[in-house]
């Protein structure tokens, strides 16, 4: 009787850290792969893996802030929690590979990992490492970027191997007629824009469209994802604007009936919305908010011409709307730069890079 191959996915702390991970779920689901998941207790991993009815193990995650706290003190005592528990599931499940998406919460199962002999696999979202998977790296089987220019970034180029942003393909499914229904919007009457602030949302972009609600809903439909418990009742109603807090199954849809797109520069929802030849203007935390991963990712597809970009430093109500009016100007001219992206099968290159792997043991 073949053994059943089990598969360990572990990331979190963000919704880019575990996104990408659910193609792959999913493509090796199909294969009849046993799947298993291993985060946070309260991360938005836990709440996003949740659907999917996998097996989720909660472990202890710490995290090095960048600014001086006392929670600093906590996180070796943590991140030892978090190696045994993580030991303990490995023992337990006896996976075959690990496949990491990076976050806080990767660290200790990808240690545990090591200490049980398992191999693990890393993906790299952004264009220059984070912390957590720098710290992750040396433990690694083999690892994934996303960007060709991360290579500079590793010494042994022999165990990294570029793919490619893996994509859900419920995304690229998108129906438009239901996108207009859901929002409640008129084919036609208006072009419609979508701003997204990422996993969480952000603070500074939902007090802007708040401040422009009305300069903007002249010439446009708008559709604001504002982040968990960031919805505004002040703006329940308002004609040709809706607010979500947070999408799942119906952001194909929304997606689907978007002219232009406003977001922050994840990588992970970079890929997304240009997989959509979608146009777009990118929005990066500024390095005080962030180690400046969204900072480089917009700049590179900014010198692509693939996105427009307005930093946190230069910044303003004014700039906001004069870049979100010349950018519908010019769509034409970004769709025909879109359409010129080829992309690769990502999902399939990571899958059978997988099951090689598991193949090879």
């Amino acid at each position: 009787m073949t053994k059943k191959i089990k598969v360990i996915f572990t990331g979190g702390g963000s919704s880019g850290h575990v996104t990408p991970s659910l193609p792959l779920i999913s493509a090796l689901q199909k294969k009849g792969i046993d799947i298993f998941y291993v985060g946070s207790k309260k991360g938005i991993e836990r709440s996003i893996i949740k659907p999917l009815k996998i097996p989720y193990y909660a472990i202890t995650v710490g995290k090095l802030h960048r600014y001086w706290t006392w929670k600093n003190l906590l996180t070796p005592f943590q991140l030892l929690v978090g190696i045994i528990q993580s030991f303990l599931i490995c023992r337990k499940i006896k996976p075959d590979i690990i496949f990491s998406k990076g976050g806080f919460v990767a660290l200790p199962v990808v240690i545990a990992a090591k200490l049980n002999g398992i191999s693990v696999v890393i993906h790299e979202s952004d264009l220059t490492p984070g912390l957590a998977n720098r710290l992750c790296f040396p433990f690694a089987k083999l690892i994934c970027i996303t960007f060709p220019d991360t290579l500079k970034y590793f010494k042994n180029s022999s165990k990294v191997l570029l793919t490619g942003m893996p994509i859900r393909d419920a995304l690229l499914q998108g129906n438009y007629e239901r996108g207009l229904k859901f929002c409640g919007f008129v084919d036609k009457l208006k072009p419609i824009l979508l701003i997204m602030g990422g996993g969480l949302g952000s603070n500074i972009i939902n007090e802007c469209i708040r401040r422009l609600i009305n300069p903007l809903t002249e010439k446009f439909q708008v559709i604001h994802i504002c982040g968990k418990n960031k919805s505004d009742p002040a703006f329940e109603g308002i004609k040709n604007y809706k607010q979500f807090e947070y999408l799942q199954d119906e952001l194909a849809d929304v997606f689907a009936i978007a002219d232009l797109i406003i977001s922050r520069a994840g990588a992970t929802a970079i890929y997304e919305i240009l997989a959509l030849k979608k146009p777009n203007i990118l929005l990066p935390l500024s390095k005080k908010a962030s180690r400046g991963d969204q900072i480089d990712n917009a700049k590179y597809f900014a010198q692509l011409g693939l996105s427009k970009v307005i930093y946190f430093e230069e910044f303003s109500d004014e700039k906001f709307l004069k870049t979100v009016s010349e950018s519908y100007e010019n769509l034409d001219h970004l769709k025909t730069q879109l359409n010129r992206v080829k992309k690769p099968n990502v999902t399939q290159i990571i899958i059978d890079t997988l099951v090689n792997l598991t193949s090879n043991r």
